[in-house]
């Protein structure tokens, strides 16, 4: 790599030393640079600990005919900002890749960005000493961080807990008496997420997800393996949904939506690892629609986005036509929601076929990770490929209707847990407590090119081209006025990328090898 590296030893000395920059300039508002640390992968982390940590300030919007250019490579830098000016038409060389922006076709409304609060997650940063998990947290919510606006927080115990628990535990207390939030809400994820809420100036809107019943409410008595509800169980497992909002309401927390079941296919493996109950799309209809849905309507919870599926691509159209064509089931529920881990085996143009069959619900990405396959590495510090896998697969995504993109765990430790399956993965903000340190993986930085420019309430315009070649892209109007567009380009070679803009002019990109931008513009 052509970048610098540090130790951990020399790291010190370097913090000290752009402290005393940062000083310096104390007058000016500035981003602060990435400290970067090669891990013996193909890119590098950016290194914080509880003094300094690399920030990005809410951008300033150009002068119109001007446009503030955000960028991250591989081999150097992350967020490095430049500006430029559009010009008149410009005609393509026979190697330029040419866009057409048009703002007046559009396309689905954007809700955001996020990443889950899992057990483990709040359990690694609060191992942090305080003013390091101050520093982590702004990095994703904060002004000067990518300021995320959706956060998933488990219902109850999953693989990335230290433990299995639910909250009834006890054997047949259908009256759901003996329901009780544990330490793991309590001391962890609560107090976490109301920092967190401290630090955005958005709204953080928040859904939940359980993975499994208590053991007692499933047909084979366990968290875990090939088990599904027992039909006795549909009322009780419903009023369950209902005590967990109301729990959590009472500590001061409010949701915006929920899911249904996170992957109810598991349920049906036999002997499968970890916390899991199995639904069919006919038995996640019935559910809904005689159980779940009445139960949060008679409750006051019927404002929530209730979300089907919360499983793979491949499960489309067919899930969302079993349960949404059954207008009991539909009228409670607003969206569906994807995880990617079988992405590569199924085409896009399945979401594109299911929004235009139910174009009045959402389709939200909720879940996604590296790391997790049977020969994957589990944590690869600094791999830029995962970086180009991420961009790739939110870019692909929201160019075929999806709303938004939920990373999974906010931060892991170096194993990639805890996780008392040993289910462990990769993370965009890994911690090492020994150190009183944490690591920007590249990953970080894919999310951070659309979640920091393309906040809530953007809209996915036109942007086309006759040859994309090996550039991939996608453009946004926000609230403000401003347009945003994102290029990945994952290939080996630079790209010369012409973009015309209707009323503005051309803007003439150089596009590095493995390198992703962010254009933003009025």
């Amino acid at each position: 790599m052509e970048t610098s590296s540090f130790s951990s030893s020399s790291s010190s000395l370097f913090f000290l030393l752009l402290l005393l920059l940062v000083g310096l300039g104390a007058g000016q508002a500035e981003d602060k640079p990435c400290i970067p640390l090669d891990m013996g992968h193909s890119s590098f982390v950016c290194v914080c600990n509880a003094t300094y940590c690399d920030t990005v300030l809410p951008p300033t919007l150009p002068p119109e005919g001007e446009y503030v250019l955000y960028s991250s490579g591989r081999d150097e830098g992350r967020f490095v900002k430049t500006q430029g000016s559009f010009s008149g038409k410009v005609e393509g060389s026979p190697r330029s890749v040419e866009f057409f922006l048009d703002t007046m076709t559009t396309y689905q409304t954007i809700q955001g960005w996020g990443g889950a609060f899992t057990d483990s997650a709040a359990f690694n940063i609060l191992s942090l000493s305080p003013d390091a998990q101050d520093n982590l947290l702004r990095s994703y919510y904060s002004p000067e961080g990518l300021e995320y606006n959706l956060g998933r927080i488990n219902m109850g115990g999953c693989d990335f807990s230290w433990r299995t628990y639910t909250y009834v535990d006890t054997p047949n207390d259908t009256a759901l008496d003996t329901f009780a939030l544990e330490p793991e809400d309590l001391e962890y994820k609560i107090p976490v997420v109301k920092r967190a809420q401290a630090m955005s100036t958005r709204p953080i809107n928040l859904f939940a997800s359980p993975w499994t019943a208590p053991p007692w409410m499933k047909t084979n008595n366990d968290y875990i393996g090939y088990g599904q509800l027992r039909p006795e169980m549909y009322q009780p497992w419903a009023d369950y949904f209902v005590r967990f909002l109301d729990e959590y309401k009472a500590q001061g927390i409010n949701f915006w939506g929920l899911t249904t079941q996170n992957e109810p296919l598991d349920g049906y493996v036999p002997n499968f690892s970890f916390n899991c109950m199995g639904w069919t799309a006919e038995e996640q209809r019935l559910w809904v629609g005689s159980n779940l849905g009445p139960a949060l309507r008679d409750a006051a919870y019927d404002h929530l986005k209730l979300m089907i599926m919360d499983d793979q691509r491949i499960n489309l159209p067919n899930w969302a036509v079993t349960v949404l064509s059954d207008p009991e089931a539909a009228q409670y529920v607003s969206g569906i929601a994807l995880h990617w881990y079988m992405d590569q085996y199924y085409p896009p143009g399945v979401l594109t076929e299911t929004h235009d069959l139910f174009p009045d619900y959402f389709i939200l990405g909720t879940e996604a990770c590296e790391g997790d396959g049977p020969l994957e590495q589990e944590v690869m510090p600094g791999s830029w490929e995962r970086l180009e896998h991420y961009a790739h697969d939110i870019l692909v995504d929201v160019n075929h209707w999806v709303t938004g993109w939920v990373d999974w765990n906010l931060a892991l430790d170096m194993q990639g847990g805890p996780n008392w399956a040993n289910n462990f993965v990769d993370s965009p903000i890994l911690v090492d407590q020994d150190k009183d340190e944490f690591y920007k993986n590249p990953m970080y930085y894919a999310m951070g090119h659309f979640a920091k420019f393309i906040p809530e309430g953007s809209v996915r315009v036109s942007l086309t081209s006759p040859d994309p070649g090996d550039i991939e892209a996608s453009a946004f109007t926000r609230a403000d006025g401003a347009i945003t567009i994102v290029l990945l380009n994952r290939s080996d070679s630079e790209e010369l990328v012409v973009v015309e803009v209707s009323g503005r002019g051309t803007m003439l990109l150089t596009v590095p090898a493995h390198s992703l931008h962010t254009a933003l513009f009025v």
